[in-house]
């Protein structure tokens, strides 16, 4: 194995994970043995609708064209999600083990828990997914709803529209437990929050991406420059302000979701890694490397250029093009 992190892969640098086939072959490797005689087909049917939804092979649906939230990251979370899901489950008495059939319905809820980033053909207003950002967790709740019956967890549909929430902000977390009765389904809406923000925070590349393309997402979905009184104003002035906030935005995403509402669901990672936690020593990492940037403003040091996994050509380009159009309309009135 190479000891240079390749950018598409894991944090344990032994998955690809803009590889459907190999990150669906890394969950495989996890469940099997955890759950013996678990029918894995469910999984292989999902993990291929996602590539072909996602590659715009599925009619209705543009694929993906978000830079930031692009195949990669969604395959990131998912994989992380898998091996938080098997980390709890082999540290739990019988009765609060989540069971084969929770297992599978949580982590097809992760495979796609961003599909609300993705643009229906008949949305023809709609220039670009990130203008979805503010509601796209909804959107993927309604997608589940469609879509779990297909695999045939009808019955799960209630539950997996509620704890697709514990990834966003749409909902409040107290309002989510208070619809799902289970505690069990809970636990899974945690390590599901809880992968959705370790995985992406340790991507090797996550500072040239928040800087990159996750502010021209956050431009064209009303983040950057949110309206307050029917005027603009600047949450974050550029993609280097987004950075300058980091730091920041992940104590605080550490204390408030990681260690509270999560109550330090990563953790269960550990008994998988020998006692560590890859994904928390990565985030470290970057965020220390992150503030060694920011003290000498040397921006050259965030030089990575990473591959984007979408279902165009050139995708950054047209996300540049979309984001100065719609600043530019922003600071015009128009």
């Amino acid at each position: 194995m190479t000891s240079i992190r390749r950018s598409d892969f894991d944090v344990t640098n032994s998955v690809q994970v803009s590889s459907p086939a190999a990150v669906l072959g890394a969950v495989e490797a996890l469940y099997r043995p955890t759950w013996p005689g678990l029918s894995m087909e469910p999984l292989e049917r999902a993990f291929e609708h996602f590539e072909r939804l996602f590659a715009g092979k599925v009619p209705g649906y543009h694929g993906v064209d978000t830079v930031y939230h692009d195949r990669q990251h969604t395959l990131d979370i998912t994989l992380a999600l898998a091996r938080l899901i098997v980390g709890y489950e082999r540290q739990q008495e019988e009765s609060s083990r989540l069971g084969g059939a929770r297992a599978v319905v949580g982590l097809v809820t992760g495979l796609f828990h961003d599909v609300g980033y993705l643009r229906r053909t008949d949305e023809k207003n709609s220039r670009n997914g990130a203008e979805f950002t503010r509601t796209h967790v909804s959107r993927g709740a309604r997608f589940l709803q469609q879509y779990l019956p297909v695999l045939g967890f009808r019955s799960w549909v209630p539950v997996a529209s509620e704890i697709i929430h514990f990834t966003g902000y749409e909902v409040p977390f107290a309002r989510i437990e208070e619809t799902v009765s289970d505690p069990r389904d809970i636990t899974v809406g945690h390590l599901l929050g809880t992968a959705d923000m370790i995985a992406q925070m340790a991507d090797r590349c996550y500072l040239e991406k928040c800087r990159d393309r996750l502010y021209a997402e956050f431009v064209l979905g009303g983040v950057a420059l949110p309206f307050s009184q029917g005027n603009p104003r600047v949450k974050y002035a550029s993609g280097l302000d987004l950075l300058r906030q980091t730091p920041e935005f992940v104590a605080e995403v550490r204390a408030k979701r990681l260690d509270g509402d999560f109550h330090a669901a990563y953790r269960y990672l550990e008994v998988l890694f020998g006692g560590g936690n890859p994904y928390m020593e990565a985030i470290e990492r970057n965020i220390e490397y992150l503030r060694q940037v920011l003290r000498s403003e040397s921006w050259q040091l965030l030089r990575r250029r990473p591959p984007i996994f979408a279902a165009s050509n050139d995708p950054m380009a047209t996300m540049r093009g979309l984001m100065l159009g719609h600043i530019k309309r922003v600071w015009s009135g128009n």
